[in-house]
């Protein structure tokens, strides 16, 4: 085939398979329009594309009896019908059709043309394909010695393994420049399917010309009028086809338009259940009265791809059901939502197993006990005897992840050889779908079980504060991104507050985002300064690569002092909302070279705040939208979190709500809201001990003073026995004359007790024979928590102890 050659009236050389000739490609809608015209259709019949394109196909092609409109003459219906501008609809002859007729060019005078017809079907404006061709090169040919007739026919027809019929649909959208390759595929596939005419021509008579419908294992012959020379009639079928190939044709036909119409269904969302739900339902009742699918439980666990075929092991997950049988019928033998292993000698196992379909044509009773009987406390024989069982694989990369079970009920055609056909299509079609749906959940499964392990479980309340967060990936199918924030517990009941952007998206900037969020965590509980954990942290970056490259903001929040002392590394700002009026200011801080720059100093500022303030933090994918400044996203998040909200989660929503309406932002969004609280000066109590071992005493009396004051006898005990090891230590290792003491009551109990000396303290493991060394193994076994940090000027050893009860202090002693 080459559809872009002009005709030649001299003699050419032909494929010896089928005699090649260059074609005119025309495409005919629904009313009888012509919508694509080829290059090779402008040279045989000497008119344009922009002339042909809309005009009546009736008028420019001799293609006599294919295209007929409702109500004329021999469609149907007994009466005439709309002419060709009428707009009524295009009825053709439902089958494929060939002839040959005479056309008279002005520049060519009389051509003698061959030309087939293909009606179409499906969701688009094509109804018809036609391929004409000048019969010239064929008359002129030599004939071969001894032949009596010749088989003509376009170059891709006579058989699908003809490289033409590839070289047909890869270069339909250059024949017809305004064709998508999508219709051209479908076009050709359904040229294919659907059989095509081949013209035989008689070299003696040259008159017989017999189309080949192309339906399996049945064929007809038909034999076409060809007019006498000079003649203006133009050729069609002197008989009609015969009724059992129009039936045949029928039911092809009628399959097909049905897999087309199921493949249009299923597909339309990624999500494994509702995949399966569309391609149970389109089964239903069109192909079948009953249709259950099932799946191995690992694939919709989202598991990854099943290792190995199944077995009497394997457990299945029936998924959907759909029947038109009376409501409820189904409910209890077959409820959707069961998990269940097949018994070995049923055609649902010989199904699976095999990964080919099972046809049972009559499902009598003695099979029907047989099948029923496999199975424990189930009686199916009222739900399969007397009907027509298929069960088709849903496979894919030849491993089977599901299966179908379809049912006709008694009175209807049971399943044939074409039914198995065509159920195994459409399961072929299905099985497609279902590991694109797969493949998304278990890649949608391991990015959420990664992000989930990356992401901090932050505690809702910290001492003074409370603390609520949000994140939401950038995209749907890419869950993974280097977006983060953390809180990290200080000792001086203080806390650490951070949020970081890793630059990029994906499975390597989350590896990062981890590393970066490991080493701020383990550097804050060193009690770095701000400034100086993200110093050390751009040199971390810059031994780790070059491509390490984020933005920090690292604070922290003294609820004692009512302070912030935060550091900035390339970030957005965050915001203070006030509590006294409300009001919500971008704090202005030294921003700061990302980390992995290298070379730029970081700076720590100190902010006052009051209780109740509240603190947002957020990744710039919040506030940031392509081709707007991105002041304006930060002035639309001064707005939204100064909004009143009735919790700290209601006012994160409120945020997320105003920035992020549709859900439509690409990049990640990492979200920290902090209500600074602050502890009241009547929870504090400070106490300053000499270097002395009768101080040991006094801090025992000074603590179990204050904790009764407080109201808490049940903590006095442990307290005590804790606070005098502490002190003791003090005392035995400290360099000058003062000892700190502090108790701070919040939702727990913490003691602190300083000293000048820098060594951290150690637990050891005292001996049998040891007088010293088992102070820290005691406040290790009653604390809930305990530890140590350097300082300015030493060190402080402290403990956290939990309260039973937590009442409201009886005086305002500090």
């Amino acid at each position: 085939m080459d559809p872009g050659v002009p005709p030649q009236r001299t003699p050419q050389p032909r494929d010896a398979a089928a005699g090649r000739v260059p074609l005119a490609v025309v495409v005919v809608d629904a009313y009888g329009l012509v919508s694509h015209w080829s290059t090779g259709a402008r040279r045989l019949f000497g008119v344009t594309r922009e002339a042909a394109v809309g005009c009546p196909a009736g008028e420019l092609l001799p293609v006599s009896g294919a295209l007929r409109r409702e109500g004329e003459p021999g469609s149907g219906d007994g009466h005439g019908g709309p002419g060709p501008d009428s707009g009524g609809s295009l009825r053709g002859a439902g089958y494929p059709a060939a002839g040959r007729a005479r056309v008279d060019q002005p520049d060519r005078g009389r051509i003698d043309v061959l030309w087939w017809a293909y009606p179409l079907v499906g969701p688009g404006a094509e109804r018809f394909l036609v391929l004409a061709a000048d019969a010239a090169p064929l008359r002129d040919g030599d004939e071969p010695a001894g032949a009596d007739c010749e088989t003509i026919a376009p170059g891709f027809a006579l058989h699908t393994d003809f490289p033409g019929y590839r070289d047909l649909a890869g270069r339909l959208p250059e024949i017809l420049p305004n064709m998508s390759v999508h219709e051209a595929t479908r076009i050709v596939s359904q040229v294919l399917e659907l059989g095509y005419p081949v013209l035989e021509f008689s070299r003696r008579e040259r008159v017989p010309v017999t189309p080949d419908w192309g339906v399996p294992r049945r064929t007809a012959r038909i034999r076409y009028e060809v007019p006498e020379t000079g003649s203006d009639r133009v050729p069609g079928p002197s008989a009609a086809p015969r009724p059992e190939l129009d039936l045949e044709y029928a039911a092809v036909r009628e399959r097909l338009e049905f897999l087309n119409e199921v493949s249009g269904r299923i597909g339309t969302s990624l999500d494994l259940e509702r995949t399966i739900r569309e391609v149970t339902s389109a089964a239903v009742p069109r192909f079948t009265d009953f249709a259950g699918t099932h799946l191995r439980a690992a694939v919709l666990a989202g598991e990854g791809f099943p290792d190995g075929p199944p077995d009497v092991t394997t457990v299945w997950h029936r998924v959907w059901v759909e029947h038109n049988d009376e409501p409820g019928r189904w409910d209890d033998t077959v409820p959707v939502g069961e998990s269940i292993a097949f018994p070995e000698h049923t055609p649902f196992f010989q199904c699976m197993v095999t990964g080919e379909p099972v046809l049972v044509p009559y499902v009598d009773e003695e099979l029907s006990n047989r099948i029923s009987g496999e199975f424990e406390k189930r009686d199916l024989r009222p739900l399969i005897t007397h009907r027509s069982l298929l069960i088709v694989p849903l496979k894919a990369r030849e491993v089977v992840l599901g299966f179908m079970v379809l049912m006709r009920r008694p009175g209807r055609e049971p399943f044939d050889d074409m039914d198995r056909t065509t159920g195994a299509e459409l399961a072929a079609r299905a099985g497609l779908v279902l590991d694109n749906a797969r493949m998304y959940t278990y890649q949608e499964s391991v990015a959420d079980t990664l992000q989930d392990s990356m992401l901090p479980q932050v505690e809702p309340r910290m001492a003074g504060c409370d603390i609520a967060t949000r994140y939401l990936p950038g995209a749907r199918l890419g869950r993974i991104g280097g977006d983060w924030f953390d809180s990290v517990k200080l000792p001086g009941s203080r806390t650490a507050l951070v949020v970081g952007d890793v630059m990029g998206h994906g499975l390597n900037s989350a590896a990062m985002m981890g590393q970066l969020r490991t080493a701020v965590l383990t550097m804050a509980t060193m009690e770095m300064p701000p400034a100086q954990l993200l110093r050390n942290l751009d040199d971390l970056a810059q031994r780790l690569g070059e491509q390490y490259l984020a933005t920090c903001l690292y604070v922290v929040y003294d609820p004692i002092r009512s302070e912030l002392q935060i550091a900035n590394a390339g970030h957005i700002p965050p915001v203070l909302v006030r509590a006294e009026d409300g009001r919500a200011e971008l704090l202005e801080l030294p921003t700061g070279a990302p980390i992995g720059v290298g070379g730029v100093a970081f700076e720590t500022a100190t902010v006052q705040v009051r209780p109740g303030d509240r603190l947002v933090l957020c990744t710039d994918g919040l506030v940031e939208v392509r081709g707007q400044d991105i002041g304006a996203g930060l002035a639309a998040l001064c707005a939204s979190a100064a909004h009143p909200a009735a919790s700290m989660h209601d006012a994160c929503d409120t945020i997320i709500r105003a920035l992020n309406p549709e859900g439509g932002r690409k990049d990640d969004v990492a979200l920290l809201m902090a209500r600074l609280n602050g502890i009241p000066d009547d929870d504090v109590a400070e106490w300053e001990l000499a270097l002395d071992a009768r101080e040991v005493a006094r801090a025992r009396r000074l603590v179990r003073g204050k904790l009764l004051d407080w109201g808490l006898p049940d903590a006095v005990e442990p307290a005590v026995l804790m606070v005098s090891e502490l002190v003791t230590n003090a005392v035995n290792h400290g360099r000058s004359r003062r000892i700190g003491l502090r108790l701070v009551r919040t939702g727990a109990l913490l003691c602190e007790v300083s000293d000048d000396e820098p060594a951290p303290a150690t637990l050891l493991g005292a001996g049998d024979q040891d007088e010293s060394g088992r102070g820290l193994v005691v406040v290790s076994g009653l604390a809930r928590e305990w530890g140590t940090s350097a300082t300015a000027h030493g060190k402080t050893v402290w403990f956290e102890q939990a309260l039973t009860r937590f009442p409201r202090p009886a005086s305002n002693t500090r």
